[in-house]
């Protein structure tokens, strides 16, 4: 069974930073390009940051230049770190395979993990 597990969220004030890791299965880890996702209260889930299997990294414009992706092979791990955090920067992050079709990016595993909840404020 494909597993996900976020870790690394919290409360931080504006202008903090966090780093947030994905522990995944490595049928998955292995071949697919991996991204974090986030979901703010009353918002659909967003597409944040990915990074392929050869370490090439896209990022949304919202967190561009704040947010960097990177992974671990070996450890099948994934990581967000997150600077110069901002309120609207508040919702729970999910990481997940991510595959690339019709100009779109999709979610490839069906079953989310938890989330980690990252609350930015003072």
């Amino acid at each position: 069974q494909v597993q996900l597990v976020e870790s690394g969220g919290g409360l931080v004030q504006p202008g903090g930073s966090l780093r947030l890791s994905c522990a995944a299965s490595r049928s998955i880890f292995s071949i697919y390009t991996m991204g974090w996702y986030r979901q703010a209260p009353g918002k659909q889930r967003e597409l944040v940051a990915g990074i392929t299997v050869g370490s090439t990294t896209n990022y949304a414009d919202s967190v561009k230049g704040r947010f960097t992706i990177s992974r671990d092979n070996a450890k099948n791990t994934v990581y967000l770190q997150m600077n110069s955090l901002k309120p609207e920067d508040t919702a729970v992050y999910y990481c997940n395979a991510v595959t690339y079709y019709g100009g779109s990016y999709y979610p490839v595993i069906g079953s989310w993990g938890q989330g980690t909840p990252v609350t930015v404020s003072s």
